[in-house]
C-alpha cells in the first residue's frame, strides 16, 4: 500500500560570494518586512484593539517599496518578501487562536536566518536550482536523491548562527507503507534514560549538552573577554555557535533513528502527554529536559506515524503510570521519587520505568480499542499540592542534580 505526501529534502551548499550577497541582502528584506509588520499590527492591536490583515499588511509593503528609505526592497526578489508576510499573518492566526504566544520580532545575530521562495520564483531544470535575482545555480550537496520526477512546489534557502547553508525543497513524495505490524509498544520517557519501552528495553540518554558542556563553558568564556564589536568577538560567536549547532544536530539524529525504529517495528506506539512547557519552568532540571527534546521526539512519532500507517495513542498526562502494579493492577499508597524499584503486595518486582511503559501501553490499548473517549482514570491527589508539580516531578524522578 501507498500514500502521497509531500515531504521536505534538506540540502547544505555553498554559495558564491556574488550568491551569498544577494542571499544575504534577501535575508535582511524579509527580515525588515516581517519585523515592520508586526510592528505594524502591534500598535494596531495594542492601540486600537484592530487586527490587520494580510491585505492590509501587503498594502503596506507595496507602499514601503515607494518610500526612500525602503527602495532597496526592490532589489531583491518579491516573493520571500510576501511569504514573510504570509508566515506572520499564520502566527498571528495562532495567537488568536491560543495555540502560541504572541509573534516576536526577527533578530539579525545569533539566530536562524530564511528566506522561502514559492513555484513562480525559482527554476528547477535538470537538477539545477536557480533562485530569482540570485546569479547561477546553487552549489548543492546532494546527499540523498530527490523522489523520481519530483516537482518541487517550494524552496527554503536558510543559514544558521553557525553560518552554515541549508536549502530545503519541497515537494510530493510517493510511500511504500509496510505491512501491519503485530507489535504494540508503551514509552516511558525520562532522564536517566531517554526512553524505556515496555518490553523492558532502555535507551540511553547520551546528554549531548553535558558532553559538549567543558567545550561550550570555554567557548563563552573566551567570548565574554573579546571587545564588543570586534571582529574576533564575532569570531568567538561563531565558534560557539558552531558547538551549539553539533550538538542539536547530534540530538536530532537521535531522535530520527529512534522513532522511525519504533514506528516501523510497532503498529501501535503509546506515549504519555507530558506538560514540558510546565516542567521546564524547573529551574534545576530545565536544561536536562530541553536536552532530552521529548515534544521533538513525539513530533517526529506524530507525523512518521501518519506516513506509514501506524497508530499513535497518547494517554492522559495524569494517569498515575508509576503506582500502579501492571501484574495485578493495584495502586502503591507512596512511591518516593527516589525509589527506582518497588514489591507490591502480590510479590511482583518491579522497575519503576518499565512498570511505568507497561502500564502506558495497557492504558493505551484500552483507548485504541474502546475509543477516544475512553480516558484513564486519574490519580487523585493526597498531599495537598497541585498536580502539575507532582507531575513534574514524578517524570524527572531520579535524574542528578544540575
Amino acid at each position: 500500500m501507498a500514500c502521497t505526501v509531500k515531504r521536505a529534502y534538506k540540502y547544505r551548499f555553498y554559495p558564491t560570494g556574488e550568491q551569498s550577497d544577494e542571499l544575504s541582502r534577501t535575508f535582511g528584506c524579509v527580515r525588515l518586512v516581517y519585523n515592520r509588520a508586526l510592528e505594524e499590527r502591534t500598535r494596531a492591536w495594542y492601540g486600537e484593539r484592530r487586527r490587520v490583515s494580510y491585505a492590509e499588511s501587503s498594502a503596506a509593503l507595496t507602499a514601503w517599496k515607494k518610500t526612500g528609505e525602503a527602495a532597496f526592497l526592490n532589489e531583491v526578489s518579491s516573493v520571500p518578501l510576501q511569504q514573510a508576510l504570509r508566515h506572520l499573518q499564520a502566527a498571528f492566526a495562532n495567537f488568536f487562536a491560543k495555540r502560541a504566544a504572541y509573534p516576536r520580532f526577527k533578530s539579525r545575530r545569533n539566530s536562524r536566518q530564511s528566506a522561502e521562495y514559492t513555484r513562480s520564483a525559482f527554476r528547477w531544470r535538470d537538477g539545477q536550482l536557480i533562485l530569482a535575482k540570485v546569479p547561477g545555480p546553487l552549489g548543492i550537496v546532494w546527499s540523498r536523491p530527490l523522489p523520481e520526477g519530483a516537482e518541487p512546489s517550494t524552496v527554503t534557502v536558510s543559514r544558521d548562527a553557525a553560518g552554515r547553508w541549508f536549502v530545503s525543497i519541497l515537494c510530493e513524495d510517493r510511500i511504500v507503507r509496510p505491512a501491519p505490524a503485530k507489535n504494540a509498544v508503551g514509552i516511558d520517557v525520562g532522564l536517566i534514560s531517554l526512553v524505556t519501552l515496555s518490553t523492558g528495553e532502555k535507551v540511553a540518554n547520551p546528554r549531548h549538552e553535558r558532553r559538549d558542556g567543558e567545550r561550550l563553558a570555554r567557548a563563552q568564556r573566551e567570548l565574554f573577554r573579546k571587545a564588543k564589536g570586534s571582529a574576533n568577538r564575532d569570531k568567538a560567536r561563531r565558534k560557539i555557535a558552531r558547538i551549539h549547532v553539533r550538538i542539536a544536530d547530534r540530538r536530532r539524529d537521535l531522535l530520527h533513528k529512534l522513532s522511525t525504529r519504533l514506528v516501523h517495528e510497532n503498529q501501535v506506539v503509546v506515549i504519555e502527554d507530558l506538560g514540558v512547557r510546565t516542567m521546564v519552568k524547573n529551574r534545576s532540571l530545565a536544561r536536562a529536559i530541553s536536552d532530552a527534546a521529548w515534544r521533538e521526539l513525539r513530533a517526529m512519532l506524530e507525523y512518521k506515524a501518519g506516513w506509514y500507517g501506524r497508530e499513535l495513542v497518547v494517554i492522559d498526562r495524569w494517569f498515575p503510570s508509576s503506582k500502579l502494579c501492571s501484574e495485578c493492577g493495584r495502586a502503591a499508597e507512596r512511591m518516593p521519587l527516589a525509589v527506582r524499584e518497588w514489591r507490591c503486595g502480590c510479590g511482583a518486582v518491579h522497575d519503576r520505568d518499565v512498570n511505568a511503559a507497561k502500564n502506558i501501553l495497557a492504558a493505551g490499548l484500552a483507548v485504541s480499542a474502546c475509543g477516544d473517549g475512553v480516558r484513564p482514570q486519574r490519580e487523585p491527589s493526597r498531599t495537598g499540592r497541585s498536580s502539575v508539580k507532582q507531575e513534574t516531578q514524578r517524570v524527572t524522578a531520579g535524574a542528578p542534580r544540575l
